[in-house]
């Protein structure tokens, strides 16, 4: 049984053109213990897929389900058995941390959950945060709260909606270290971000949302192997050769052209001699999620490598 099931999700609302498709016949499953990303631009139906799966919303047509329950017709069950990290932060003024964690294990029907609450506490660097007001927080400290909240009834399938948006590093790095426990300790763990260093490292496999439909779904290894294999990465002050320059990706002073094999690398090196281009700081390795990602985005058909869904998801990337 799938920890997380979409099947045919369509999703409309009301706009001043008419009705506006936020997605259209979204179908995937996550499987128990699974690490799975969910990507995509701005607008292309994440946070809208997310909400429909915590009951926020109300898919159109289509059915969704955790471990078997149904968002809709089962929602208390499905909703024990899910933590959600908002991509908002949310968060009630008039209590300290611990009794907003307290609180939110009643919820849940846990009484005596201090020991875990503890643990999360210490876990997520709050320990000495514990009897301080929510509103005396940072952004950053909130962020780990919420986090918090979303783990105190040790639900099985874990959602985070860009939950190191505007954080420091040392959250970073304390978040996914105890979530990559909890990950191996069995539980499902779907995460949106848009730092695709961190869905390459930690996702088992990958989905692409573009305008509200799966444009890419496969392994994070098979995403990588099916787009151009080598990046030349490099700083310039003056233009490209013609022959690259629609090929290449700028950022600030830094270009990018990426190559699928050491011919073309070659053949890449001998243009830029050629025009005469002052190349500083030459790098030459692998392509990573983030071109994959803008590959699949800029695409107007997709590859076939780019939307192959195994049967069996395993948990090895």
């Amino acid at each position: 049984m799938p920890a997380v099931s979409f099947q045919h999700v369509f999703k409309s609302y009301p706009g001043p053109k008419g009705e506006l498709q936020a997605l259209k016949g979204v179908s995937f499953d996550i499987q128990p213990g699974e690490f799975f990303g969910l990507l995509g631009p701005n607008g292309a139906g994440k946070t809208t897929l997310i909400s429909v799966l915590a009951g926020l919303a109300r898919a159109s047509s289509g059915t969704v389900c955790v471990h078997g329950h149904d968002v809709v017709t089962d929602f208390a069950t499905a909703r024990r058995h899910l933590g959600v990290v908002p991509q908002e932060l949310v968060f009630d003024p008039f209590f300290t941390v611990r009794e907003a964690l307290r609180i939110q294990s009643g919820y849940f029907g846990l009484r005596r959950n201090d020991d875990w609450i503890d643990e999360l506490l210490t876990q997520l660097g709050l320990a000495d945060k514990a009897d301080a007001n929510m509103r005396r927080l940072s952004g950053g400290m909130k962020r780990r709260v919420l986090v918090a909240q979303a783990l105190v009834h040790r639900p099985p399938v874990i959602v985070l909606d860009e939950p190191t948006a505007g954080v420091d590093v040392e959250l970073r790095q304390t978040l996914w270290q105890f979530i990559g426990r909890l990950n191996r300790e069995g539980h499902t763990v779907l995460l949106t971000t848009h730092y695709l260093e961190e869905a390459e490292a930690l996702c088992h496999r990958i989905a692409m949302l573009k305008a509200g439909q799966i444009v890419a779904l496969d392994r994070t290894t098979s995403l990588l192997s099916g787009t151009a294999s080598t990046m030349l990465s490099f700083k310039l002050d003056g233009e490209l050769p013609s022959a690259l320059s629609e090929q290449a990706r700028w950022i600030g002073r830094i270009v990018q052209i990426k190559a699928h094999d050491a011919r073309e690398v070659e053949q890449i090196l001998v243009l830029l001699r050629q025009a005469g281009c002052k190349v500083e700081d030459l790098e030459i390795g692998r392509a990573d999620l983030e071109d994959v990602f803008l590959e699949i985005m800029q695409a107007d058909t997709y590859p076939g490598a780019f939307v192959r869904r195994p049967e069996i998801a395993g948990v090895s990337r």
